[in-house]
């Protein structure tokens, strides 16, 4: 029974021991706020100015607001000082070590952002005050702080902000709160994924103004960070360098694809498109253009570029064959930037030269002086070829007359044959006894018939003679002459056989097609010429446009300070 009464007893005096602290904090509340004004500042001599130790903790970086110039950061404040009126002996107060107060029961300091973006301008989260038995108080209100920043965008992507964090007091000056600045902590940052924190200096400055001679303390913590830019060379850069690659995939293309232009115009809308995504993330500022911007302009130029010269190349490419080429064309593309590029025609050196006319003929056709053209077709394809006509040759025709001549052309219309024969006015070079006996020598015929080596449409009766035998010019073919048979009527055809109507509508018919032919030739070589030119152009075009892509991209890119950083960094 007596336990019981111990054990109640102990309980009782140790409930009422442990309660003893109660009271002296209680006590020393009521004492240190009974005649305490918060709104009076802390200090034993009036005209000693009160010293504020402050500092930042800065937990994260939360967005950098390019646009609107303005960033969000997550930062504790680190306030202390000493308040006369907020002390008390340890020994009349057993167990009290500190004491924690409320904003609005004890003084702080009116430390503001004075570059704050916020609605509110005052963003911290009211907490109590840690007051210990000496007097020091600490004060750490945590907030969301929008600050403006000056955001600079010219070397953007591979850019390096520094945005100023400018703390003071509001109404203090610096003969009645002396603020002093510690240095910011950083241990507890958290990486951000857009942004790296290069460093948090900071500096006390004192400002004095016209007004007054007191000076106005204020301290700034300037965060420096660095960009990183692997997301937009993925988003960005690398894009608009493919883009500026297709670029000159625009002077490989043929001429004849047609789609030369379309692949020009098809690149720079792209590049726009991402001209207008840059543009929504940069400021509307006129200060300094962002480093990606004058890479797409450049890049917009160089297309657009690109786009004339295909026009250009597309002119000369298509251009009308009937034109000549003027001289200083043909001799800066044709020549000197061929040779520069190392370009050489199609078929240049195995071109066939024509061979001039016959001096033996009275008549060769009109452009046989004129240079061969490239590509001759196959003269073993055509049916006039010498080694086709060799049965001919060897036959009666001609072997009794001497004076047909036989030629192979080697131009590019077929390696017709020319065959010369004695003009009309001439006399016959066989004698009349020799003709005569060649005609004794045959079986009899009737008189005007033809002799059995020649088709019958090539002999008629003798119309009268043809005024335009002996016109300008000579048939491609076959010259005007005396005909097959240059004897009498017993000897085959007759000398008057070459009037024949038949016979000179066949020789002015190939007379036409030789021409024809020949014309053909000539305008096709001009069209090579002015396809040439246009090759040479787009070979020209895609060098130039090359070496200035390339040069582009390396002098604006690489123009940034932080460049080899940022690629050590970020891709490597």
């Amino acid at each position: 029974m007596w336990w019981s009464g111990t054990l109640l007893l102990c309980g009782f005096s140790a409930l009422v021991q442990v309660s003893v602290q109660g009271p002296h904090q209680r006590n020393l509340l009521k004492n240190l706020l009974k005649d305490y004004n918060r709104m009076e500042r802390p200090v034993g001599n009036d005209s000693l100015p009160l010293t504020v130790h402050f500092s930042i903790s800065l937990a994260q970086i939360m967005d950098v607001d390019e646009k609107n110039q303005v960033i969000t950061s997550n930062i504790w404040l680190r306030m202390s000082w000493y308040d006369h009126y907020l002390q008390w002996n340890q020994s009349e107060y057993p167990g009290v070590k500190n004491l924690r107060f409320s904003t609005d029961q004890v003084w702080t300091p009116d430390i503001l952002l004075y570059n704050s973006a916020d609605d509110d301008f005052d963003s911290t989260f009211k907490v109590n005050v840690l007051v210990n038995s000496s007097g020091y108080a600490e004060y750490l209100p945590p907030g969301i702080f929008m600050s403006t920043c000056n955001v600079d965008v010219r070397w953007f992507p591979f850019d390096l902000q520094r945005c100023d964090l400018k703390f003071g007091s509001w109404t203090y000056d610096g003969w009645l709160l002396d603020l002093q600045m510690t240095d910011a902590d950083i241990s507890g940052y958290m990486p951000n994924g857009e942004w790296d924190l290069v460093e948090v200096p900071g500096t006390r400055n004192e400002a004095f103004y016209d007004c007054c001679k007191e000076p106005y303390p204020d301290v700034t913590f300037v965060i420096t960070i660095r960009r990183r830019t692997l997301y937009y060379a993925l988003n960005l850069l690398i894009p608009c360098v493919l883009l500026s690659s297709m670029t000159l995939l625009i002077f490989v293309l043929p001429a004849d694809s047609g789609e030369k232009i379309s692949l020009g115009i098809t690149v720079l809308l792209s590049l726009t498109v991402f001209m207008l995504l840059v543009a929504e993330i940069m400021p509307a500022t006129s200060d300094s253009i962002p480093l990606i911007g004058q890479y797409f302009a450049s890049i917009m130029i160089i297309v657009g570029m690109s786009v004339i010269a295909t026009v250009v190349v597309l002119q000369y490419h298509h251009h009308d064959p009937n034109a000549n080429m003027p001289k200083w064309i043909q001799l800066i593309l044709l020549q000197w930037v061929a040779w520069f590029l190392r370009m050489k025609r199609p078929g240049e050196n195995d071109d066939p030269e024509r061979p001039p006319c016959a001096p033996h003929l009275r008549r060769c056709s009109s452009g046989s002086q004129s240079g061969s053209l490239p590509n001759p077709p196959d003269p073993m394809l055509h049916p006039l070829h010498p080694q086709n006509l060799a049965p001919l040759q060897a036959g009666p025709l001609h072997a009794g007359h001497p004076h047909l001549h036989v030629q192979s052309s080697a131009n590019n219309n077929g390696n017709l044959l020319y065959i010369g024969f004695q003009n009309l006015d001439d006399p016959p070079l066989l004698p009349e006894p020799v003709q005569r006996n060649s005609v004794s020598a045959g079986p009899p015929r009737v008189i005007g018939s033809p002799p059995p080596h020649l088709p019958p449409q090539f002999c008629s009766p003798p119309p009268p003679p043809a005024s335009n035998l002996d016109s300008a010019g000579c048939p491609s073919t076959v010259s005007s002459g005396g005909g097959f048979g240059g004897g009498g009527a017993g000897g085959g055809c007759s000398a008057g056989c070459t009037g024949d109507p038949q016979l000179q509508a066949i020789l002015d018919e190939v007379r036409y097609m030789a021409d024809r032919f020949r014309e053909q030739d000539e305008l096709e070589s001009m069209a090579d010429q002015w396809k040439f030119a246009a090759a040479v152009i787009d070979r020209l075009c895609l060098v130039a446009f090359s070496v200035f892509n390339i040069i582009c991209t390396i002098s604006i890119l690489m123009s940034a300070p932080n460049f080899v950083e940022a690629v050590s960094k970020d891709f490597i």
